[in-house]
């Protein structure tokens, strides 16, 4: 494997170096990280670079360019990624570029359907940190997730899709046939349909230093930030098939993995359940939970657990923390929308809108399609959508089936 051809300078304690970290990571951009607290030669290397000043993040580039601390907006603009459309109004935009959002996009392009796809991170959505795809067909030998992600990236770029990358949507709202989304950086565009494909994200335990230790010794991506922690010895919090899968992958970087599961059980599949129990690496704590981060420096240390069967509190000494409980929709865009949400904040379709009898304004007479939501126009699938499987092959097919509701929607409009 080759070496990454950009090199992150920074310190632990740095909130500046944690966000461009986390724009690399999200965005699956390769990099090298240096702690300039334990690097004297580095320490010196930015200090001349920045002639003189101390000044991290200084990120370089393979071209011998240089970044200091960077908005995400100018790392985008380095590493060539496309934030702006190349025109105002399409046929579909889709929010998210994960397995829904880009099966859709390609369905839609290859029927002559203008579509335009947004997406904040790295295209593929969570699929793309995943270290091996197992389970979907065709690929008998698995497949590595960012492949997947790319091969998906590629395929929908033949058929003539537009993608956006490196932008948040802020904002959607709908008047007459067209449905408008705001972007971060204040522009809009319009569309007679709209696909939201926003995924979910990872749960946080709010306890007392989870914050502050984010991206310090606490993390939520193995693919991502399982290689920093060589030799070291980590956590896993977390009983279900997430946290099982990536317990296993962090033993091919740590010493010790040890899994702290609120309950009594896994909520993982058999044979995964078995590989974890069998594997000398890794410790499970049953009724285990993390009552505070602790650390030095601005660096993790140590965390504060307690068992919740007895009582019983204790610190484990700990290099890392991955934490795996679940997820929550990225469905905050639709505050003030008339897109109906379920009570955890996924959106509500098809059939399940009429359950109380009155149909959904605008659609009084027919019925809703099956991914459509409570908005005439704006449909859903994937992981935001309620009652969905959080599966990447079943996402893909969401996106196929929505592309075809969509396609005879947009017939009527």
């Amino acid at each position: 494997m080759s070496q990454p051809e950009i090199t992150v300078y920074g310190a632990y304690w740095c909130p500046d170096c944690r966000q461009s970290k986390q724009f690399l990571g999200e965005h699956q951009i390769p990099y090298n990280w240096v702690n300039i607290e334990e690097d004297k030669d580095a320490e010196e290397f930015v200090i001349k670079t920045n002639n003189g000043k101390r000044i991290i993040p200084t990120i370089t580039f393979a071209d011998g360019s240089f970044l200091v601390e960077p908005s995400n907006a100018e790392l985008a603009a380095k590493l060539g990624l496309k934030t702006t459309a190349s025109r105002s109004h399409y046929d579909l935009i889709v929010l998210g570029g994960g397995p829904a959002g880009l099966t859709a996009a390609l369905y839609t392009a290859r029927e002559f359907i203008d579509t335009l796809v947004i997406e904040r991170a790295a295209f593929g959505g969570q699929a793309a940190g995943t270290e091996k795809l197992d389970n979907m067909p065709g690929f008998p030998d698995g497949v590595a997730g960012i492949e997947f992600s790319q091969r998906l990236r590629q395929q929908a770029e033949r058929f003539g899709v537009e993608l956006l990358q490196a932008q948040d949507v802020v904002g959607i709202h709908s008047h007459n046939n067209y449905h408008c989304v705001r972007t971060g950086d204040g522009a809009e565009y319009s569309a007679r349909a709209v696909l939201i494909t926003t995924g979910s994200r990872y749960r946080r335990l709010n306890v007392p230093g989870e914050n502050e230790f984010i991206g310090a010794g606490v993390h939520f991506c193995a693919t991502c930030d399982g290689p920093f922690y060589k030799g070291k010895q980590i956590a896993v919090v977390g009983g279900g098939n997430s946290a099982t899968e990536e317990s296993l992958l962090l033993t091919k970087f740590a010493d010790t993995v040890t899994m702290l599961v609120r309950g009594g059980d896994f909520k993982a599949t058999q044979i995964i359940q078995e590989s974890v129990l069998d594997h000398p690496k890794i410790e499970v704590r049953w009724h285990t939970e993390v009552k505070e981060f602790l650390g030095e420096s601005s660096k993790l240390n140590r965390l504060r657990v307690v068992n919740n069967q007895t009582g019983d509190e204790e610190e484990l000494q700990m290099d890392g923390v991955f934490i795996f409980i679940g997820l929550e929709p990225n469905t905050g865009i639709l505050d003030g929308s008339e897109v109906l949400l379920d009570e955890w904040g996924f959106i509500v379709t098809g059939h399940d809108l009429v359950h109380s009898g009155d149909k959904p304004r605008g659609i009084e007479q027919r019925d809703p399609h099956l991914l459509e939501t409570s908005v005439p126009g704006i449909f859903a699938a994937g992981d935001v959508r309620d009652k969905s499987t959080k599966q990447v092959a079943s996402a893909a097919g969401e996106g196929a089936s929505a592309a075809l509701m969509i396609r005879e929607y947009l017939k009527t409009v």
